[in-house]
């Protein structure tokens, strides 16, 4: 017999996490090469080199195929920014 455990993540967004998710939704960003999860948001270098690692590991975004390729926003980011 096998159970499962379900486990309920509580995600905080800030100003720039919610901006950078609308930035994905409407499909600006774009995943580049290197290490984690970095974004380029309308062409340029995200200066916040967390926010992509940080929404990644969350669960709210992720990348269409490999890297470089465009952000995507996963079903629980596209909850969570429906709901915010």
């Amino acid at each position: 017999m096998m159970t499962t455990a379900t486990t309920t993540v509580r995600v905080q967004l800030t100003n720039r996490d919610r901006a950078v998710l609308k930035a994905v939704a409407e499909g600006r960003c774009q995943v580049s090469h290197g290490h984690g999860t970095p974004l380029v948001i309308d062409g340029f270098c995200c200066s916040d080199q967390f926010v992509g690692p940080r929404l990644a590991s969350a669960g709210l975004i992720s990348v269409a195929g490999t890297a470089p390729g465009p952000a995507r926003l996963t079903a629980t980011g596209i909850a969570l920014l429906q709901a915010a």
